[in-house]
C-alpha cells in the first residue's frame, strides 16, 4: 500500500528536518490538521512531488 502525502516541508540539512519531526510527533492532532488545512486546503494527494 502506498502512503499518501498531504503536507510536506524542504530543509537542506537533515538534522533540521529530523528536529522538525520530533517536534511535530509531539503535536495534538488538531493542531496537525490545522497545519495541514492551511498548507493544502483541499487535502489533495502530493505524492506527485516525489515521483521520479
Amino acid at each position: 500500500m502506498q502512503k499518501k502525502s498531504y503536507y510536506y516541508e524542504k530543509y537542506v540539512w537533515i538534522q533540521e528536518a529530523i528536529a522538525r519531526e520530533k517536534e511535530l510527533k509531539k503535536w495534538r492532532r488538531d493542531k496537525k490538521l490545522t497545519l495541514i488545512n492551511n498548507f493544502n486546503p483541499m487535502f489533495e494527494f502530493l505524492n506527485y512531488h516525489f515521483e521520479n
